[in-house]
């Protein structure tokens, strides 16, 4: 199907994508139709929202139209009307693209200008009429016009010095920080200042041990359970986004998928003798 092209080579965004779609009420299939990861941050489409909110029981109506057609300034206007509530009403003029420098951007505000003010006024409609239905996403057709550079690229947060020999896990220099990385026996492993943050060094620690030659199938899992156990009080604290994160970072590093194979033998002149944690 074509529009799987976009998550070749992206299993953590396939992730990203079926528990969102979960989330909101969307199949799998559904999801991966509907719900873009851009810039690494969930979006859906807007004739997706505008469905998921129309089948919702607190939905009365939506009402979209255009003001001043015909002028150097028509307005997009989406009126949202919750059960009980007061009606929510979002608009988008041609002065707001211009200001925000989407009028005339190459690509849909080009092709598609109309469409890509009403997509704009929808969406600010319905994520403040009905938050609950959309759980905090924005449509794609809004994430797509946020700048590539404003998002933090990832780091490589790997100690440069750490030899690929060494199995054992000792703390690594990273700054202080509220979020820890607990290590099974009590001890932190690492503190980080953003939860973003701990999710990368976790995801660099998962790795490590499902890498370590020196345990077998079996011990990698008890090894990644019992990390998973001391870190729960903090992972438990975490938005879904986190967490759906955590997952993704799971499946990188080959959590329940690595072969089963027999521990390497060690080499007593050249490997420490120290437990992994």
């Amino acid at each position: 199907m074509i529009f799987y092209i976009k998550y070749q080579g992206k299993p953590e965004d396939i992730l990203v994508a079926v528990q969102w779609g979960y989330e909101i009420g969307l199949a799998p299939l559904q999801a991966l139709q509907n719900i873009s990861v851009i810039n690494g941050k969930p979006s859906v489409y807007g004739d997706a929202a505008m469905a998921l909110v129309q089948s919702s029981p607190v939905c009365e109506d939506v009402e979209e139209y255009f003001e001043d057609e015909g002028t150097p300034n028509p307005v997009a206007v989406c009126i949202a009307k919750r059960k009980g509530r007061k009606p929510v009403t979002a608009k988008f003029s041609v002065d707001d693209a211009k200001r925000a420098n989407l009028w005339g951007k190459q690509g849909p505000w080009t092709q598609y200008p109309k469409r890509m003010m009403q997509m704009r006024a929808r969406g600010f409609a319905l994520r403040d009429a009905f938050p609950d239905v959309l759980k905090g996403l924005i449509t794609a057709e809004e994430a797509m016009d946020y700048p590539v550079e404003a998002i933090a690229a990832p780091r490589d947060i790997t100690p440069a010095d750490v030899a690929p020999a060494v199995e054992v896990l000792e703390a690594i220099e990273t700054p202080k920080g509220d979020f820890h990385i607990m290590q099974p026996d009590g001890n932190i492993y690492s503190s980080h200042m953003t939860a973003d943050e701990w999710i990368e060094a976790y995801g660099v620690l998962l790795k490590k041990i499902m890498s370590s030659s020196k345990l077998n199938d079996e011990r990698r899992t008890e090894k990644i359970a019992a990390l998973a156990e001391a870190n729960k009080p903090i992972t438990e604290n975490f938005d879904t986004f986190a967490k759906i994160k955590i997952r993704a970072e799971l499946a990188k590093a080959g959590v329940n998928q690595h072969p089963k194979q027999e521990a390497s033998p060690s080499n007593p002149d050249t490997e420490p003798n120290e437990p992994i944690f």
